[in-house]
This record gives structure tokens, sequence and C-alpha cells, in this order.
């Protein structure tokens, strides 16, 4: 029994050691295999973890043979081929448009193209980059007109005809009245313009640089200043006061002698104010009006008014002598010698002395037109507030 023992033990020895032996072998032989790779086909597990890679140039299918070089520099890069697009731009009409601007972008990239349409309409783009893209066309006097397209590798993309609508054109027309028109609309103020809003005071502006009349509108305005109710009231005035002075005897007395005397004297204030007023400015190219001056000191202003009798403002917008109204003050006096009593008919001399004096009561009127008047007509009040926002 104990050699029976014996055998059975040595066996097991054996055949452990056997078993030891071989393991050690088969993994020096696994790792010999490992570290020497030949250059030929490579190994089932090789393959298997190469193929989890990209693909690499046959001139380097493993990194260990060129261990120098990276597998990045190796690999290959498969750009896409660029494209290429063209288009013809037309009218509503179906008429080619030439120069028309058109643009090409891409929504998710920075690349961009211009190009005009020739002047066959057509228009082209060149190594264009595959991808969605965008034509944006606009022409003047046409609406911006916008298409989208996808290129594909190497494409030839042919755009249908983009056919441009006419534009919405935006024409600002800058209306102005006529110097006579705003002439007309002034005088319509000025002819409401009354003291103690019975009396006319019909020539004089408050505006600061009023329109010129022409000679329509001053002899309207002559014609409205003639005909007014006051102006007749104050001749029959004036003929009482003549008549109760005994002014003109040959005239006589009751009623065909204040017809004389006021027939005379409404002769006198008409021939003035068309004289004056309408033709000699007419011909002269004068304003018959007073420019109301309003501000400065009052020095200033007191010599303005002074002067208005002998110096005026032109159809020109300068300032002149008045000649119309010098001129009108003598002719008033000549012409008066035709119808009054020849007694009392004037001599050239006594002419030019009673155009001095109507002169001087023209400075007067400047003087109370600058200072006192404006305060006695209520429509004033307006213009002259109106006139404080003039520029």
């Amino acid at each position: 029994m104990a050699v029976n023992y014996k055998i059975t033990v040595v066996r097991q020895f054996y055949i452990h050691s056997y078993k030891a032996i071989l393991i050690t072998v088969l993994s020096f032989s696994a790792m010999l295999g490992n570290a020497q790779i030949p250059t030929g086909a490579p190994t089932g597990n090789i393959s298997k973890e190469a193929s989890a890679d990209p693909p690499f140039s046959d001139e380097c299918s493993v990194q260990d043979v060129f261990p120098q070089q990276s597998r990045a520099e190796c690999a290959i890069v498969d750009l896409p081929s660029p494209g290429s697009i063209s288009g013809t731009i037309v009218d509503r009409s179906g008429k080619v448009t030439v120069g028309a601007d058109v643009r090409l972008t891409y929504k998710d990239r920075t690349f961009r193209q211009q190009a005009a349409s020739g002047n066959n309409g057509q228009f082209s783009f060149s190594g264009v980059p595959p991808g969605n893209f965008q034509l944006t066309v606009s022409a003047p006097g046409f609406t911006t007109k916008m298409f989208s397209g996808k290129l594909h590798p190497a494409q030839v993309f042919l755009v249908p005809a983009i056919a441009l609508e006419i534009g919405n054109v935006q024409t600002n027309v800058q209306v102005r009245a006529s110097t006579a028109d705003v002439a007309q609309a002034q005088l319509k103020e000025q002819e409401k313009q009354r003291v103690f809003a019975i009396i006319p005071n019909f020539y004089v502006t408050y505006l600061r640089n009023p329109a010129p009349l022409n000679t329509q509108q001053k002899f309207r305005l002559a014609f409205k200043t003639a005909t007014d109710p006051v102006t007749f009231i104050g001749a029959g005035v004036y003929a009482g006061i003549e008549q109760a002075g005994d002014r003109y005897p040959e005239f006589g007395q009751g009623a065909s002698g204040y017809a004389k005397r006021y027939a005379a004297g409404y002769a006198d204030a008409a021939a003035g104010i068309f004289i004056g007023n309408a033709i000699l400015p007419s011909i002269l190219k004068q304003d018959p009006r007073y420019f109301y001056k309003g501000t400065g000191t009052k020095r200033a202003r007191l010599l303005y008014a002074l002067s208005s009798s002998v110096i005026c403002k032109g159809d020109n917008q300068r300032w002149q002598p008045n000649y119309s109204f010098m001129l009108g003050s003598i002719a008033v006096g000549a012409i008066s010698n035709l119808y009054v009593p020849a007694n009392n008919r004037n001599s050239a001399a006594l002419v030019f002395q009673n155009a001095l004096i109507r002169i001087g009561q023209g400075s007067l009127g400047g003087i109370l037109q600058e200072f006192l008047i404006p305060r006695l007509t209520p429509h004033v009040h307006r213009q002259r507030s109106s006139r404080d926002h003039e520029p």
C-alpha cells in the first residue's frame, strides 16, 4: 500500500509540472508574437483593432512601421467638390434686367459672393461650396427678390428666371403758394382791421415779412377803402364842416351847396386814395402800406414813423424814396383845381405847399400807426401775437 501511494504522488507531481511548463511556453510564444509582427498580413486581432481607426493609405498602414509619423498626418481628408450657380434676371414683362445686384449668401457660413446681371440679364457664381444658399436680387425701381436653394457637390445649379416687380415710387411734391396767393391771404386779414372796430385801417401791415402786393391787389385795396361806408360818412362830415364855415361861398348854402362841397371833398379823398395808393405804386413798383415796426427804442420807432411818408418799401422788398406818396400829394392838389371855384383855385406854389402839408400829415399818421392805433384796433392783437412767433 505504501509503494502504491508513493507512485500515485509522483505521477500527480509530474502531471502538474507538465501543465505549468506548457502554460509558460504558450505565454512566452504569445508575447513573442506580439512583439515581432511580420510585414505580411496582420493577424485577426490586429485587424479588429485597426478597423476602429480611420482609413489609412497603403504607404502607412500601421503606425509602428513609421513611428515618427502620426496617424492624423497619414489620414486622407475627403473634401466635397464645389459647384456653380447661374440664372437670369427679368422684369415683370419678361425683358432682361441689366445691372441688377445679385448677392449669394449662406445662413450658417460666412461665404459671400456678389455679381451684377450682364447685358443678357444673366449672372453666374463659380467655386460655390455645397449647402443651403440664398440669392438676394435688387435693382433701382424694383422690389427686392429672394431665392433659396440647396447646392450638391459638383452640381451646376440653374436658377429659374427671377422676375422683379416694379417697386412703389414715392415722390415728394412740395406745393408752395405763389407770392400773389400769400399776399391775397394777408390782404384779407388787413381788410378786417378797423379802429374801434369801425374806422377802416387797411393800409398798415403788422406782419414781419409780408408778401408784396401786385397791381390788381393795390387797386382792390384802394377800391375797398374808397367805397367803404366810413369814407362816405367822413366826406359828408367834412362837407358839413365846410358849409358851416361857409368855405367856397360860390357853392352857396342849402342842399345844393352841401352836395357840391360833399362831391369836392369825396373827390379829394378818392383821388388821394387811387393816385397815391394804387396808380403810382403800380407804376413805380412800390408798396403803399405802412409796415409796423413795433421793436427797438422809442426814439428809433419815432424816427421810423416820421420817415414813413418819404421812405417806403418797394415791391422788391428794399427801402426806397416814397415817390408814390410825394407825387400823389402834388397830384391831388393839382386835380382839385379842376372842380373848386375859380376864386379858390391854387397856384402852383400853393399846390406844392399843400403837398408838403399832406406829407407832414402822412408822417403824423405814421406816428399814430406805430404807437396808438394798434391799441385801438381789436383785430390787430391776434396779428401782433402771430408776428412774435415768425422766424
